[in-house]
């Protein structure tokens, strides 16, 4: 499978890095495309991969990664579409915001469109990624995109109603644990702990926890009755937990986030 990626930036860069490491593709079957000299250099030192400004360099490719920012996407679209006029190839667009309808306007009727939004974490091959077929996607294009995204952490086919849900939630979301571990960092500090020591504890607990809910399959809720004993230390804290309104304040800020960006939308 020849792979060609617009937008050679961090996470096309993470993208290819780890498809490359999970066997899914090799470096020689992937060009990546980018104005900048820069951006191009990084992502050759980094995947093995050869780099271009040249469009017309994705003409045998198969699938085409939009790594772009949403505002550089349709012009992007129109050079890839000009250079490789009458192929057909599947595009898989992890620019927040533009809609299935958005992108299949942008191309001509041989290219099928994927749209998918993953996170940071994909960085260190933990990410979580949502996606949506278009019209013209194949349920083997979905493959596709499950097995690309998933060389980076975890793939999950949605509606696309529910996309801008996924920014809002998994998205975003890795903001949020870090709020979460500087806090309980901060705790650690105030209770006697050096700032150094009460991060790593803080990180690892969180680790920990989000592994035992993947791991077990068990609800949280469930997992937190079996640490939280009676009159313990423990139901102490989620009591202080539940009176400042942590969960209400998450619930919150995933609807907020996924308000936004269907705002930011097209």
């Amino acid at each position: 499978m020849q792979i060609g990626v617009i937008g050679c930036g961090i996470m096309g860069k993470a993208l290819v890095e780890g498809a490359i490491r999970a066997g899914v593709v090799v470096a020689a079957d992937v060009i990546g495309v980018d104005p900048l000299q820069n951006s191009r250099d990084h992502f050759a030192k980094a995947t093995g991969a050869t780099v271009t400004s040249d469009m017309s360099a994705l003409m045998d490719c198969e699938v085409l990664l939009l790594c772009t920012k949403p505002l550089e996407v349709q012009a992007a679209l129109r050079a890839a579409s000009e250079a490789c006029a009458g192929k057909s190839m599947l595009v898989i667009s992890i620019a927040a915001g533009i809609t299935v309808t958005a992108l299949e306007a942008m191309v001509s009727e041989h290219i099928r469109v994927i749209r998918a939004m993953p996170n940071t974490p994909a960085l260190i091959g933990k990410g979580a990624a949502g996606y949506c077929l278009g019209t013209r996607a194949t349920r083997q294009d979905g493959e596709t995109a499950r097995t690309l995204l998933g060389a980076v952490g975890l793939a999950v086919e949605v509606p696309e109603r529910l996309m801008d849900a996924v920014t809002g939630l998994s998205g975003s979301g890795p903001a949020y644990v870090y709020l979460v571990i500087e806090a309980l960092a901060d705790g650690g500090v105030r209770v006697g702990f050096t700032r150094a020591d009460a991060l790593l504890l803080a990180a690892q607990t969180v680790l920990g926890a989000a592994a035992m809910v993947l791991e077990t399959g068990e609800h949280p809720a469930v997992l937190k009755d079996k640490v939280a004993s009676p009159g313990g230390t423990c139901i102490a804290g989620l009591a202080e937990i539940e009176r400042h309104g942590l969960r209400s304040a998450l619930i919150d800020a995933v609807t907020a986030a996924t308000r936004r960006a269907t705002e930011l939308g097209m």
